[in-house]
């Protein structure tokens, strides 16, 4: 069986890439390989996301799901104040946000684990790509449990497909947060944003 990026140790040949893209405004470089998410570059997904982030980002941020490193990296180049932890299940996609975070003269702490169990502490941002084929109930649960580690004010990105679900993410996450809100369409997929609106 073939591995899912969302594989915790790809078994797949290594076959790596060299990626060049702008990003933010700035250029940068990055290693891919085999068994990883989009490989071959920067997907739309991940575009639409980065371009629609409030200007400036603050505090401390959660790439979820970080891949090969793509949001870390951009963030980190784009505001060296930043405090950016990136996660990812896949082993083989967090040794190379490392280097792609050293390529680029970046720091940031990346940590392997299955959604937030390697990550400690709260957030002022958290940003995904969710991993759809995974299944809606991954998901949600990661949805759900991002709550609980944003800081007051904070706030969950996602991207995602209208075709794919974005309306019912939209909906589930407004009964999780209180507030969420589509705040870009690009190419078929929907920024959404959520923040904790029932504490009181």
């Amino acid at each position: 069986m073939s591995d899912h990026y969302y594989t915790a140790n790809p078994a797949s040949a290594h076959d790596e890439r060299r990626v060049a893209l702008t990003a933010l405004g700035n250029a940068l470089v990055f290693t891919t390989d085999a068994g990883v998410f989009s490989r071959d570059g920067l997907d739309k997904g991940t575009e639409a996301l980065l371009n629609a982030l409030p200007v400036p980002m603050e505090g401390r941020v959660l790439d979820l799901g970080c891949g090969w490193g793509p949001v870390g990296v951009a963030l980190g180049k784009r505001y060296p104040a930043l405090e950016i932890v990136m996660t990812d299940i896949n082993l083989r996609a967090a040794e190379l946000a490392r280097r792609n975070l050293t390529a680029n003269g970046v720091k940031a702490q990346v940590v392997q684990g299955d959604g937030f169990a390697a990550v400690e502490g709260s957030f002022d941002a958290i940003l995904t790509n969710p991993p759809i084929r995974a299944g809606k109930a991954v998901i949600y649960a990661l949805f759900r449990e991002a709550r609980e580690r944003l800081n007051s004010g904070g706030a969950l990105y996602i991207v995602i497909r209208k075709q794919q679900g974005a309306p019912s993410a939209l909906k589930f996450l407004r009964e999780v947060y209180g507030e969420a809100e589509v705040i870009d369409r690009s190419g078929g997929f929907h920024v959404i944003c959520a923040r904790d609106g029932l504490k009181t």
